[in-house]
């Protein structure tokens, strides 16, 4: 959400006014939650003592209570992909450095370009934050379904969205679509595969794609949204290049690797990998 205000800001040019009744309208749709609830509260409150808006006067250090972190670890630990949660505790850890960044700012500064578009920004940025969340949460819920088997806690990952949808910070519309999805499939593997969700990506990727090439254009870090399209894109990729990794491995460490065309695990003797190098 703080990127989704950021790109608002810096590709859109809008002001708190104009953002507040932005996120207002957000919560009016498909993004309804409240965390946008609040966020339109919080972007049009005024400080009582310079008239200013209270969200400029704010130091932007994000603290963190270490909830996300250890989420991270805990993704490590069972060999699951949460890249979306692990690159929004890595931009609260950068934005701590703040007299390093005011340093780095005066030596790369970027020039502002000319807003994109055409003043349909607010509608991008809308289907932009709503495909990264339904990434997001595709990585949150593939996690708590690994947790469940390796830890016996015999999760419903259901009623776990109805739970949460009766009152927490993570409290959305969002929620109905993933409980209808595992709901009308107890054996779904990842919401991205859940047919409500693939076709809203479908529909939407395109101006998902747009709108973070113009971030990057325009040097405005969103690590969070790009690291959410990043997980979908490999996710739908049906051949990643993890066989050039597996063949460096075997090269370096004779870790092995397994074929495509027959089962069992292979060692590879390299041409160039040294004569007497030891072999595992």
């Amino acid at each position: 959400i703080a990127e989704s205000y950021d790109l608002l800001k810096e590709i859109g040019g809008m002001d708190n006014g104009s953002l507040a009744k932005i996120f207002s309208r957000y919560n009016e749709g498909a993004l309804n939650s409240y965390l946008i609830e609040i966020t339109s509260i919080v972007l049009k409150e005024k400080d009582p003592e310079s008239g200013n808006y209270l969200v400029d006067m704010i130091l932007d250090q994000a603290g963190q209570k270490g909830t996300g972190q250890w989420t991270s670890q805990n993704a490590l630990e069972l060999g699951e992909s949460a890249p979306t949660i692990s690159a929004a505790v890595d931009a609260r850890n950068l934005s701590a450095k703040k007299s390093e960044r005011l340093e780095a700012e005066k030596i790369f500064a970027t020039k502002r370009r000319a807003a994109a578009f055409r003043g349909k920004i607010a509608a991008a940025v809308e289907k932009a934050l709503y495909l990264s969340k339904l990434s997001l949460y595709s990585q949150g819920m593939s996690l708590l379904r690994r947790a469940s088997g390796e830890y016996n806690y015999n999760l419903s990952l259901p009623e776990l969205a109805r739970i949460w949808k009766g009152g927490c910070i993570i409290r959305s519309a969002l929620l109905d679509v993933i409980r209808r999805s595992f709901v009308s499939n107890p054996g779904l593997k990842n919401l991205l595969l859940a047919p409500q969700v693939a076709g809203v990506i479908k529909k939407n990727q395109q101006v998902w794609r747009l709108l973070l090439q113009a971030a990057i254009a325009r040097g405005i870090p969103c690590p969070a949204h790009l690291s959410a399209l990043s997980y979908f894109d490999g996710y739908r990729k049906g051949r990643l290049p993890a066989n050039l990794i597996q063949a460096q491995r075997d090269y370096f460490g004779a870790h092995t690797f397994e074929r495509i065309d027959r089962p069992g695990s292979f060692h590879h003797r390299w041409s160039g990998e040294p004569e007497g190098k030891k072999k595992n």
